[in-house]
């Protein structure tokens, strides 16, 4: 697999039994005439672009909550800001578990092909799948924890005018990001021929396998 070398990070055993069976894949599809594209992100470099592509998404919802309730409200207390946090971990869960829903109805295998792990040197949670996706599919798994937990819910926020609920969708608005970041790359690569596309088993983003048409 031809890929540009990247300083790979210390894995954990799971990680590197993910990394056997996608080398074994990779290996696979390559003999059956698949070429491979890498189109990972590093997870820093994620994580910084994450806040540049969801910022103009935090503006809109935090004006329209102002243009339609007037006012954030009063400031949060300290057992608002202790539900607050509570609440968010549980979302971040949530939103792997999205992913896992979604990808795990798309997966030939179905939730047999998720798996869940941590970046443990930037705090990032993610879930994976194992098969390769037609680009719809893979799209719609990367996108849906962001549309729901983070545009669904600041939607509820402006028209329930509860400003806790729209902290909490910012924070989930930015905590899709990296997925947003994955997204766009995605989307501005152009197959030569067929293609389809396979999540990373441990790295920010996914790789392509693509092919000439009809071959």
């Amino acid at each position: 697999m031809k890929q540009k070398e990247k300083k790979e990070r210390k894995l954990t055993e799971a990680e590197l039994r993910r990394k056997e069976r996608f080398q074994a894949l990779v290996a696979d599809m390559e003999g059956q005439g698949w070429a491979v594209r890498d189109l990972t992100i590093g997870a820093v470099k994620a994580n910084i672009l994450a806040i540049v592509v969801m910022a103009p998404f935090v503006v809109l919802f935090t004006v329209w909550y102002l243009v339609v309730n007037g006012s954030l409200g009063d400031n949060l207390s300290l057992p608002g800001l202790l539900v607050l946090l509570g609440v968010f971990l549980v979302l971040i869960v949530a939103h792997e578990g999205i992913h896992a829903l979604v990808w795990g109805l798309c997966a030939p295998s179905g939730f047999h092909s998720i798996e869940f792990g941590v970046v443990w040197a930037v705090l990032s949670p993610y879930c994976t799948c194992a098969e390769p996706m037609k680009k719809g599919q893979y799209l719609l798994g990367s996108a849906m924890p962001t549309l729901i937990l983070g545009f669904g819910l600041g939607a509820v926020a402006v028209y329930t005018g509860v400003s806790l609920l729209l902290y909490l969708s910012v924070l989930m608005i930015l905590g899709g990001g990296g997925d947003f970041c994955i997204i766009l790359k995605l989307l501005a690569y152009r197959p030569r021929g067929e293609a389809v596309y396979c999540d990373h088993p441990y790295e920010v983003g996914l790789v392509a396998f693509e092919r000439p048409a009809g071959a």
